[in-house]
């Protein structure tokens, strides 16, 4: 029987890979169908039997079945007279009607339609699923809104309207299990740490017992073909226990993790980035110095046509643009080898390449009886249907640029291994490939009688462990790490006190 069933996994992968192969990346990617790699699946059900010990039989559910890899693995792992079910759905005929032929001889029943619209069975003892990964923006209105309703019905989770695919298969999927189930959930690790996570965590801590929660090293990416930090989570379908603690491991494999931690429940629902643990202890919550104190954040500005209404300098003046219509703007990181910007005598920085960005909200008739060679230039965009564009058609005139001025200190928005701190002296302003930190009044104050502060400030921040700065970000597959406004906002930035002795004001505060 073993030969007989590896012999299926073979043709499963086979029969995959091609499969996969007569769909383009993008169009996988926007219905977040990404694979379980065999050994990855076969870790998971045999993680899975360990709590499922003392059941003498299992009726298991996979609500995104694809070719069937954790069915495969729990035939290949459970003697078959344990399983006295085995159900699963697949949406997408593509997947569906090869899988249901693959394993119609071995007990599985899979349903080629929509999970989220299916009526539940609270029948099943045992739920593994890779749901899709479908980014909140890929999702129509109107099923958000039929999802929503769904998924709060089902499980008392209230998800915000950002949140992606997977995360409502798993509030969905609490009402198809028995009371004691358990459910394995392989999905995104970024619900641990952004906003509209914090439904799916008060569910886990609230509504069922959480058991474990396994996240994969971000350089360790689990789908070769999706930029995605990975989790597996493990629930009981039962309330938490006084005092519980839950496992919490890093890296290596689910059987064999590099770091384990036990963290309390009541740790977990004050900490709000679960991404913490188990590589660093829980934040103390006493009222601290931010960097939000300090500085407004706001990320850089968007243009919505980068490569129209960015331009080198060569390129304003060959096509005989007005300069006074255009302000610097910093190239991005990867153009950006220095981490101070000096300027020239005319305020512009002193880097290369030099770049303008068209900035003007002057209207279109007084620009064509000024600047004919601009209004030209505005008609070919017309051409191109940039105005057409989301963030243009949104601006009057399309052609506006956002407010953002010059910002003395920036951030970049995403990195490898490590975030850079950009000491800007010049005049230019940046794209949103930056964090732009404009000092509050309070240290307003404080620099116009020190000039030496901000760039004591900005040595300081460069001087933080790599650590310090992406435990308040996100992270994604192969060690991207993501920073968004509020998140360099909340950074503990007490190390900056000796510098800063007045901390904060009441007119900080209120802005």
């Amino acid at each position: 029987m073993p030969t007989t069933l590896e012999a299926a996994e073979r043709r499963r992968l086979a029969l995959q890979t091609a499969l996969d192969a007569r769909k383009t990346p993008e169009e996988r990617n926007r219905l977040g169908q990404f694979a379980t790699p065999t050994s990855l699946a076969e870790d998971i059900l045999r993680h899975a039997t360990s709590l499922l010990e003392s059941c003498e039989t299992i009726r298991f559910l996979d609500p995104a079945l694809g070719t069937g890899s954790f069915f495969s693995a729990l035939l290949r792992v459970l003697p078959r007279e344990r399983i006295v079910e085995a159900t699963g759905f697949e949406i997408d005929p593509h997947y569906g009607e090869p899988a249901e032929q693959l394993w119609r001889d071995h007990g599985l029943t899979l349903h080629s339609s929509d999970f989220t619209r299916a009526d539940a069975k609270p029948r099943f003892d045992l739920v593994i699923c890779n749901p899709p990964y479908a980014r909140h923006h890929h999702l129509p209105r109107e099923d958000k809104e039929r999802l929503k309703l769904r998924t709060e019905h089902a499980s008392g989770m209230a998800l915000s309207g950002l949140a992606g695919l997977h995360c409502y298969f798993l509030g969905l999927t609490h009402a198809w299990m028995s009371p004691g189930a358990i459910a394995g959930w392989l999905i995104p690790s970024e619900f641990m740490d952004v906003n509209y996570g914090r439904a799916v965590k008060r569910y886990l801590l609230e509504r069922v017992t959480l058991l474990h929660v396994h996240r994969f090293a971000p350089d360790d990416e689990q789908f070769d073909d999706a930029l995605v930090s990975s989790a597996i989570v493990w629930l009981r379908n039962e309330p938490p226990p006084p005092d519980h603690e839950v496992i919490f491991s890093f890296g290596g494999t689910l059987r064999e993790p590099k770091l384990v931690r036990r963290v309390s429940t009541n740790t977990l629902a004050r900490e709000p980035k679960w991404t913490r643990f188990p590589l660093s202890d829980a934040r103390s919550h006493a009222r601290s110095l931010t960097l939000g104190d300090l500085f407004v954040v706001k990320r850089g500005l968007a243009t919505g046509a980068n490569r129209f209404f960015i331009l080198t300098e060569q390129e304003v003046e060959a096509r005989r643009l007005p300069p006074e219509l255009f302000t610097p703007i910093l190239p991005g990181p990867r153009h950006l080898s220095q981490d101070r910007v000096l300027a020239k005598d005319d305020g512009s920085p002193d880097v290369e390449p030099r770049l303008l960005l068209l900035d003007t909200r002057l209207p279109e008739e007084e620009i064509r009886a000024r600047y004919p060679a601009l209004f030209s230039y505005l008609q070919e965009g017309r051409e191109q249907t940039l105005h057409e564009r989301y963030l243009c058609r949104h601006r009057s005139p399309w052609y506006a640029q956002e407010d953002r001025p010059p910002a003395p200190i920036l951030c970049t928005y995403l990195g490898r291994r490590a975030f850079r701190f950009i000491l800007n002296e010049s005049r230019a302003t940046v794209a949103n490939v930056y964090l732009a930190m404009y000092p509050r009044p309070t240290l307003s104050r404080l620099v116009e009688n020190d000039p030496k502060l901000l760039e004591r400030i900005w040595q300081a921040l460069n001087d933080l462990a790599c650590a310090d700065v992406t435990s308040e970000g996100r992270v994604y597959g192969g060690g991207l790490h993501k920073l968004e406004p509020r998140e360099l906002g909340g950074l503990d930035a007490t190390f900056l006190a000796a510098l800063v002795p007045a901390l904060r004001s009441e007119d900080d505060s209120a802005e």
